[in-house]
């Protein structure tokens, strides 16, 4: 896993944790409770249960990781510094598809905060990487799978 930064806000960060904290705190003892029943039906070779326990705590325990590596690389933003003047990470910038004169808002943020459904989008992602320096009145051109997409920069905000 690439040592990347991950830019949240204060609220997602808070949120982060309040996570990590069930996984170890109410998740990790109920897995190892798991096993220690699954162990005493008795052969361990034939055991489905132990078998299924043992793969979920292994499951749980790479979630754990992977989120405590999130947590330890993540910088909060806060929204009341960005600086509007041109598309960075937590703007909302709105857009117009030059192809098809469609305009949408979306807000740029960090991969752990993405969700196409809320209309927040990954700096990371074509379209994010795309946008990421624009300034109001600029085209950015977009590699897509389907060939270069052109959106307009309409406006920019937090």
């Amino acid at each position: 896993m690439s040592e990347t930064t991950n830019y949240v806000t204060k609220e997602t960060f808070e949120l982060m944790k309040q996570e990590l904290h069930q996984l170890k705190a109410v998740e990790r003892p109920a897995a190892s409770r798991a096993i220690a029943e699954a162990r005493e039906k008795g052969d361990l070779k034939e055991n489905a249960e132990y078998d299924a326990a043992k793969e979920a705590q292994g499951m749980l325990e790479a979630k754990i990781k992977q989120l405590e590596g999130v947590i330890a690389t993540a910088k909060i933003v806060d929204t009341n510094t960005i600086d509007t003047s041109k598309v960075t990470i937590l703007t909302r910038v709105t857009i117009t598809n030059m192809a098809t004169k469609k305009t949408v808002t979306y807000q740029i943020v960090g991969e752990k905060e993405a969700d196409l459904k809320a209309n927040k989008i990954s700096a990371s992602s074509p379209i994010g990487r795309g946008l990421i320096g624009k300034v109001k009145g600029e085209i950015a051109e977009v590699q897509a799978p389907n060939g270069v997409m052109k959106f307009k920069v309409e406006d920019i905000t937090v």
